[in-house]
């Protein structure tokens, strides 16, 4: 049986979420979020947060999510700004696009927007005198962490925030795998940080061990109608009962922190494995994906006995792959990854 390095949602879900599912099974409530569970999830999402008059929302996956929020802010003539390599740019089919909204790419540093290309960019964009025919600006968006596994520090996040707030852009963060983020060594930004710092950033649970589903936190409250908008968009989900067990769960005695961790774990033994066997790395990850450096026929070798992804070329012999550990990645599996490589 091949071992699976893949991605972070291979498995169903955490034990403790399946034995709540079965428990609240049978137990009848209204559809579409109305409901005693939905409630008690965002309570504790909110008390988490530090943002006690919050609003929380739960949807399904995080393209899903992504597209929802960012069409809910925008005008019609407004983009979203986002590093070059932004998940929402390379990896998501032109959702974005498809809800009439250009992504506008900045440059990326370790890809990280940093505060000062955003700054760079928002004030050439202004300093243009053709910028009325030109698709504005209206919200920026970041993910932590990000596609290549790095982390903002919170000096950068609240510079971020600092130069939204000047050109009053909502800031958006991406955390479909901010579970992970919570759990490195070197994170310094906690969901009190995000609270306080984001207009909208949403909590991760389809790659944290829940079976599916995203809770989108809005510290000052969602926008007018944004379930509405939800719904026209195919984010409305009848029985969000079954999400909101989750996410209760996940709550519940820091369940989503130990998931994180474990996850965390097994990604820093395969890095320390990989690095005393010599491998190189594209981008010193401190997450749960590890982009390691391979010869193409390495690569090709792997595929016959591992599932993970060829992430990018890095010159004519060599080529970039990445692993990704989870919640459900098993200790012997990091073993035996180690052992063929």
């Amino acid at each position: 049986m091949k071992l699976f390095f893949e991605n972070d949602y291979n498995c169903g879900c955490a034990p403790e979420i399946l034995r709540r599912l079965e428990k609240e099974n049978n137990n009848p409530r209204v559809g579409y979020g109305n409901d005693d569970l939905t409630a008690a999830a965002a309570a504790k999402i909110l008390k988490a947060v530090g943002k006690p008059a919050g609003e929380v929302y739960l949807a399904m996956g995080g393209t899903q999510t992504n597209a929802t929020v960012i069409s809910a802010f925008l005008r019609t003539y407004q983009g979203v700004v986002a590093a070059q390599t932004g998940h929402i740019g390379v990896h998501e089919a032109g959702a974005i696009e498809a809800t009439g909204h250009k992504v506008l790419a900045v440059p990326n540093v370790v890809d990280k927007i940093s505060p000062a290309d955003l700054k760079a960019y928002l004030s050439a964009f202004y300093a243009d005198e053709n910028h009325t025919h030109m698709v504005q600006p209206g919200m920026v968006y970041i993910s932590h962490p990000t596609e290549y596994g790095s982390l903002y520090s919170k000096k950068e996040l609240e510079e971020i925030r600092q130069i939204c707030t000047e050109y009053q852009l909502p800031l958006f963060v991406d955390g479909a795998r901010l579970g992970y983020a919570l759990a490195a060594p070197e994170n310094e930004i906690t969901l009190q940080d995000l609270g306080r710092l984001a207009d909208v950033f949403y909590i991760g649970g389809t790659k944290v061990g829940a079976l599916l589903g995203e809770a989108i936190v809005f510290p000052k409250g969602m926008p007018p109608f944004f379930p509405t908008h939800a719904k026209q968009h195919g984010s409305m989900l009848a029985k969000g009962f079954v999400t909101a067990a989750q996410f209760d769960e996940l709550f519940t005695n820091d369940l989503y922190v130990r998931l994180g961790q474990h996850g965390i774990d097994m990604a820093m033994k395969l890095k320390k494995g990989l690095a005393a066997k010599g491998y190189g790395f594209h981008i010193d990850s401190p997450t749960n994906q590890q982009f390691i450096i391979v010869t193409n026929e390495q690569a090709k070798a792997l595929h016959e006995k591992v599932f993970f992804e060829d992430w990018e070329k890095k010159d004519a012999a060599h080529m970039v792959i990445r692993f990704v550990t989870s919640w459900s990645t098993r200790e012997e599996d990091v073993d035996a990854l180690l052992q063929m490589m």
